[in-house]
């Protein structure tokens, strides 16, 4: 049995559903919100790529590293993006949540705290981790500013660690969550949401 299973979390008109091929079409046109493809500091794949994205999930699923979500739109079915957990390491209990990107409509909107607080309320009140854990580029300051809202505590970075899609070398900013810090996190997340919500 896989540390992961599939599942489908919803919450507050976001739905979280396991990554497949029936996906494709939307995840394109959220891909195209936003030519996110261009941004150099992201894995959002081209357009014509999206399939073989899906496909790379998909294996890296069949191997216990990587369980990706189409992230919807709980009414009307709209793909807005996808998320992950991911170097899933269940002897320790901990996950990562990342390979996250967001048609640019819903960037700055209430969708990534809301699949972050399924994300996060599943690995540590389902799953038992005793750790979930985040990783960006350097460059990617939008994302360090995110992580940060989310509660997460700044492990320290990763010098040269990966390529970015320009072939350039990055390093890369290291995060965490302990599940004794979980209920606290969870409280403010919550009390964000409301506030967006009245706003």
């Amino acid at each position: 049995m896989a540390f992961v299973e599939p599942v489908t979390l919803r919450e507050r008109g976001v739905r979280l559903e396991p990554l497949d091929a029936s996906h494709e079409a939307g995840l394109r046109a959220a891909a195209a919100d936003g030519e996110l493809w261009k941004l150099r500091i992201t894995s959002v794949p081209e357009p014509e790529n999206t399939g073989k994205y899906i496909d790379d999930a998909l294996r890296m699923r069949a191997e216990g590293n990587r369980f990706a979500f189409a992230v919807v739109d709980d009414t009307t079915g709209t793909v807005l993006g996808t998320t992950s957990y991911h170097d899933i390491l269940p002897a320790v209990k901990r996950v990562e949540i990342g390979y996250t990107w967001y048609a640019k409509s819903v960037q700055r909107t209430h969708v990534n705290t809301t699949a972050k607080l399924l994300m996060m309320g599943h690995a540590f009140d389902t799953l038992g981790c005793h750790v979930v854990g985040w990783r960006t580029d350097n460059f990617n300051f939008a994302s360090q500013r995110a992580i940060e809202r989310l509660g997460a505590k700044k492990d320290g970075v990763i010098r040269g660690h990966a390529l970015r899609r320009d072939g350039t070398i990055r390093d890369t900013v290291m995060y965490s969550m302990r599940a004794g810090e979980w209920p606290e996190a969870k409280a403010q997340l919550l009390y964000l949401l409301e506030r967006h919500a009245l706003a």
